[in-house]
C-alpha cells in the first residue's frame, strides 16, 4: 500500500497582506529587465502537453520548462543573480535599472564597488546560480552543501570557481553557517531565499527575481489563446518560489486569480503543517530532511512567502517521494504527440499530483474542492531537468520510487 498524498485546504485565517507588494507587477517588470541585459538569457520553453489534458480530463495542461534556464539545468539562477544586481545598485545608491550586465561586468565597477563575498546554503541548483552569477559579474562565492548532496551537483558549483563544501548538517543549519561566516566576512553578504526576521531585503529581492520566470509563462499562455490559467500547482521548498508565483499571479490577475496549489516534500512539509494547524502561524519541520526532491529539502518557512501562501493558496500538498518519480516518468515519456520533459526529482512533483488527482477517486473530495475538470487550464512549473543524472537515470529508466 503506498503512501498517499495527504493534503489539506486553506481555512486559515487573512493577514494583511503587506508582503503582496514584493511581487508587484513593477517589481517583477525590473527583474525582466535585469534578466534580459544578460548575454546569457532566452525564453525557456512553456510545453503545451494537450493529448496529456485530455487523457487526464483536464482542458488544457502547460509545463514551463526550466531545463533551458541560462545553460545551468534550473531555474534558480534568476532569484541569486538579481538579489547581486540589487545589492551592488543599493550600495552604489542606484536603483537596480542602472545596473545591468554591461556595467556589472565593465571596469567601472571595479573602480566603484570592487567585491563581495555572496554566502549561500543550497541543495545544488540555487547554489549553482549564485556561483555563475559571481563568476560572470566577478564576485566571489562561497557555498555550503546539506548531508547526502550529489556529487554532481557539488562539481558543477566547484566547476564555477566557488568555494563550496558539504556539510554533516541539514539544509536549515547550512544557512545558519553561512549567515555567520558572512558576518565575521568584510563584504559578506547571505544570499538567500529563506526569510527570517532582521533578513527580509535580499529573500524578497530573490522572490521578484524568480518573477521572471511567471512572468514568461504568462506571456506564453496567452499566446497561445489561455487569457489566464484556471490552475497553478506550484513546489515549495521554503516557499520562495511558490510566495514568488502566487504572488505574481495574485497581482496579474486581481479579481479573478486562478485557483493556487503549493506541493511540498513529505519529509520536509512545513507549509503544510502551518496550514493545517490552521492559526496562521508558520510551523517548522526538523531531522535530516532526506528526500529525492532535495531542493524541497526545507524545514523552516520563508516568513514573507508564508504570508503570500496564507492569504492566496487553495491547497496545501504533502507529497511521498513516488509521486515526483511517476510526475518524471510521465514527463520524460509523455502520450504520443506530446512534447517530452527532462524533468528532475524537485521538478516533476506537479505532474505526479496533477496525474494523481485526476485519475485515483481517493482524491476526489479534493479534485471537486478545487474545480478541476475538463474545463480546466493547468499550470505548473518544471523547476530544474536532471541535475542528479544519476539519480534521473536511476528513476526514469530503473523505476525507482514506484507509484504502484
Amino acid at each position: 500500500m503506498r503512501d498517499p498524498i495527504q493534503w489539506v485546504l486553506n481555512r486559515m485565517p487573512p493577514s494583511g497582506d503587506r508582503y503582496l507588494e514584493v511581487m508587484s507587477m513593477a517589481n517583477a517588470a525590473k527583474a525582466r529587465a535585469f534578466h534580459r541585459s544578460f548575454p546569457q538569457y532566452g525564453l525557456t520553453p512553456l510545453a503545451g502537453l494537450p493529448n496529456m489534458a485530455g487523457r487526464l480530463g483536464l482542458g488544457g495542461l502547460w509545463v514551463k520548462d526550466e531545463s533551458y534556464r541560462f545553460g545551468l539545468n534550473a531555474f534558480k539562477v534568476l532569484g541569486g543573480s538579481f538579489a547581486m544586481g540589487r545589492y551592488i545598485a543599493q550600495e552604489l545608491g542606484r536603483d537596480v535599472s542602472q545596473v545591468d550586465y554591461a556595467y556589472l561586468t565593465g571596469e567601472k565597477l571595479k573602480e566603484e564597488f570592487d567585491q563581495a563575498t555572496f554566502f549561500t546554503a543550497t541543495d545544488g541548483n540555487h547554489g549553482r546560480g549564485v556561483a555563475w552569477a559571481a563568476n560572470k559579474l566577478g564576485q566571489k562565492a562561497v557555498v555550503h552543501m546539506p548531508k547526502g548532496s550529489a556529487k554532481s551537483r557539488f562539481d558543477n558549483i566547484a566547476r564555477e570557481g566557488a568555494a563550496v563544501t558539504i556539510e554533516e548538517v541539514n539544509y536549515d543549519d547550512c544557512v545558519r553557517m553561512a549567515a555567520a561566516e558572512a558576518a565575521q566576512t568584510e563584504h559578506g553578504v547571505v544570499v538567500q531565499d529563506t526569510a527570517w526576521e532582521g533578513y527580509e531585503e535580499i529573500p524578497a529581492w530573490i522572490m521578484q527575481g524568480y518573477g521572471t520566470m511567471a512572468g514568461e509563462a504568462a506571456e506564453q499562455l496567452k499566446a497561445a489563446g489561455v487569457e489566464r490559467p484556471t490552475h497553478v500547482f506550484v513546489q515549495a521548498g521554503v516557499g520562495s518560489l511558490a510566495g514568488a508565483v502566487v504572488g505574481y499571479f495574485a497581482n496579474l490577475y486581481p479579481e479573478n486569480p486562478p485557483k493556487f496549489i503549493v506541493m511540498e516534500a513529505r519529509i520536509a512539509d512545513c507549509l503544510y503543517q502551518g496550514a493545517k494547524a490552521g492559526d496562521g502561524a508558520p510551523r517548522m519541520v526538523g531531522g535530516d530532511l532526506q528526500t529525492i526532491m532535495a531542493g524541497l529539502a526545507c524545514g523552516e518557512p520563508n516568513t514573507i512567502s508564508w504570508d503570500i501562501l496564507r492569504n492566496h493558496v487553495d491547497a496545501f500538498l504533502s507529497c511521498p517521494d513516488w509521486v515526483s518519480a511517476k510526475g518524471m516518468r510521465m514527463l520524460a515519456v509523455p502520450v504520443k504527440g506530446d512534447p517530452a520533459v527532462c524533468s528532475g526529482e524537485s521538478g516533476a512533483v506537479g505532474m505526479g499530483v496533477i496525474s494523481t488527482l485526476m485519475t485515483d477517486n481517493s482524491y476526489k473530495e479534493l479534485r471537486e474542492a478545487l474545480g478541476l475538470d475538463e474545463s480546466s487550464k493547468v499550470l505548473m512549473f518544471s523547476t530544474e531537468g536532471d541535475t542528479d543524472p544519476e539519480k534521473y537515470q536511476e528513476i526514469v529508466w530503473g523505476g525507482a520510487y514506484p507509484s504502484a
